[in-house]
């Protein structure tokens, strides 16, 4: 279970909070899904979750609970331990996030070479696990191929197979379908919800996009301005909002799209 506290951020740089006072839970085996516009505050969070935040230029304060262990607060050795174990980090562009000097297997696998006393065999047979379980298509190809090499759908699927390759209990997904066409996105959603059914993994789904959020999200949080204005069952608050900004949101959503989602 991951249990947020009050959660303030604030960056030197910047008049206001980035993140106002966040308290959520996210229960095991649950997919959350955090909505808001640019500058919400809503990476940020993940974030502080993921421990990426510049500590040197920014203050902040509250609690970050995983299964009971301090995130927030916590050393940045121990930190690295946490998360290259029991969290898994994807974000929005895959192509940014990856070496172009570096085959994609290694990349996948680069987690169990540093937390694992695996052999080189016993990696490679667990990557290529971890491709056939994200729907990687001939994992053995893509294996020796360079990030370029493949598609964006392809690369967003070898980037959830890094973050998913030791099994972590939670996944922070950061827009991770934002820079795909429509039909590569539907498939990334089903491949989520699949890997929640089969593995119990909890999940962060940031979006800016309500409708995508309740294609794949029980719950829903909504922020706006660094705070969180609005919470509940995602079908509740998309049929029933009860703040303007989420109003806002909703009505942005071309009307079609609205009703096919219903």
């Amino acid at each position: 279970m991951l249990v947020i506290k009050d959660l303030h951020v604030k960056f030197d740089n910047r008049d206001r909070e980035a993140v106002a006072g966040v308290s959520l839970t996210i229960e095991d085996g649950e997919i959350l899904g955090l909505v808001g516009e640019s500058g919400s505050g809503k990476s940020v969070t993940a974030m502080s979750i993921a421990g990426l935040l510049p500590r040197k230029q920014c203050t902040y304060s509250g609690d970050i609970l995983l299964d009971g262990q301090d995130l927030l607060h916590a050393k940045r050795s121990d930190l690295r331990k946490i998360h290259g174990t029991k969290i898994g980090v994807v974000f929005q562009e895959p192509m940014s996030s990856m070496d172009p000097l570096m085959k994609v297997g290694e990349q996948v696998g680069e987690a169990l070479r540093i937390h694992t006393k695996l052999d080189r065999q016993a990696r490679k047979d667990k990557v290529i696990k971890a491709m056939e379980s994200v729907e990687l298509r001939d994992p053995e190809a893509v294996y020796d191929k360079y990030p370029h090499e493949l598609s964006g759908g392809m690369q967003q699927r070898a980037m959830i197979a890094a973050a998913i390759i030791t099994e972590p209990s939670l996944l922070l997904l950061d827009e991770p379908t934002t820079a795909l066409d429509v039909t590569i996105q539907a498939q990334i959603l089903e491949l989520l919800k699949k890997l929640n059914a089969e593995r119990k993994m909890s999940m962060l789904f940031i979006s800016h996009n309500l409708n995508v959020v309740r294609k794949l999200c029980r719950k829903v949080a909504v922020m706006q301005k660094g705070c969180l204005v609005e919470e509940g069952l995602t079908d509740e608050i998309f049929l029933n909002p009860q703040h303007p900004y989420t109003k806002r949101l909703i009505d942005a959503i071309p009307t079609r799209i609205r009703k096919e989602g219903s």
